[in-house]
This record gives structure tokens, C-alpha cells and sequence, in this order.
């Protein structure tokens, strides 16, 4: 029996529950009234899956946009997978929800961040390393314009959203 409940652990699985719930929804339905999402993930974690030229790119961190056009959204319990188009080339992208660091909603202005800390994992079990999270909501200072045609996938950074 474990000495401690790791709230952390608990709110990641919450979270990452919440993101899967809502993608399953655009999956099935589409994306409703205003709604889109920005979402930033670790290039770097083993189970992300896109093109060589943008792991090359974005060699940390990227954030996609989803909004007017995207296509084979796939959800499932561990990721989704996605198409989107970057300069007129449709990607597939595979992005576990280990993986996503911010996911973010500004037409309801609503944010999740997943913080994450060093720690000297060599010298702790598994199930000892803290996982913190905290919800955040902003402010957005730039709404996009809206338009009536299809626009490319944007890569945006979420600096301005961060406090």
C-alpha cells in the first residue's frame, strides 16, 4: 500500500482524461461555434510521431492549431492522431497525452498546463516522483481574425498566454 495519495498523478490522469473526452467529441461531431485549440507537446518524448522536417524544426516543443481544417482525427486512450497541413503538405502527427505540456481553449478561455520538475529520478522508485499540474485560465490579447475560407495549420507560440 502506497504512503501517500499522489494528487498530482491523479490530476495529470483527470486532465489528460478531460483532453481525451473533448477531442473525442471534435473527432465524432466536429469543432462546435468558436471553439479551437492550441496545443503544445514535447517533439522529444518517445511515442510522438511527425515528419523528419519538423521534429528538425521544432526540436523541443510545438504547438499546432486546431481550427478551420484538420483531418483524420484519431483518439484513443494513450494519443490522438491528426493530419494537418503545414504550407499546403498535409502530416500526420501521433501525439501521446504524456506528451502535451499546454492544451489550451481562448474562445472560452480556458487553459490546462502540465508542469513539470527535475528531479534525481536515479535515486527514487517510479511511483515516488511527483507529477504537478495546475489549470490555469488567460486573457487572450489577439483573437485570430476570422475568415470564411480554409487556412493552414498555424504554429503559434503560447508565450503571450503564459503568465
Amino acid at each position: 500500500m502506497a504512503k501517500t495519495i499522489d494528487y498530482g498523478n491523479l490530476m495529470h490522469d483527470a486532465m489528460r482524461g478531460l483532453i481525451r473526452k473533448v477531442l473525442d467529441g471534435v473527432a465524432k461531431d466536429g469543432l462546435p461555434g468558436d471553439h479551437h485549440f492550441f496545443i503544445t507537446f514535447d517533439t522529444m518524448h518517445p511515442d510522438v510521431e511527425l515528419a523528419d522536417w519538423l521534429s528538425d524544426r521544432y526540436p523541443e516543443e510545438m504547438t499546432i492549431v486546431i481550427q478551420h481544417w484538420f483531418d483524420n482525427l484519431e483518439v484513443s486512450g494513450d494519443g490522438f492522431a491528426i493530419t494537418l497541413n503545414f504550407g499546403d503538405s498535409p502530416e500526420p502527427l501521433y501525439i501521446p497525452y504524456d506528451a502535451i505540456r499546454t492544451f489550451v481553449d481562448p474562445s472560452v478561455e480556458f487553459g490546462l498546463r502540465f508542469e513539470t520538475q527535475e528531479y534525481d529520478v536515479e535515486e527514487m522508485d517510479e511511483d515516488e516522483i511527483p507529477h504537478d499540474a495546475e489549470v490555469t485560465s488567460f486573457e487572450p490579447k489577439d483573437e485570430p481574425e476570422k475568415s470564411d475560407g480554409p487556412k493552414e495549420a498555424e504554429i503559434v507560440s503560447l508565450d503571450k498566454f503564459r503568465k
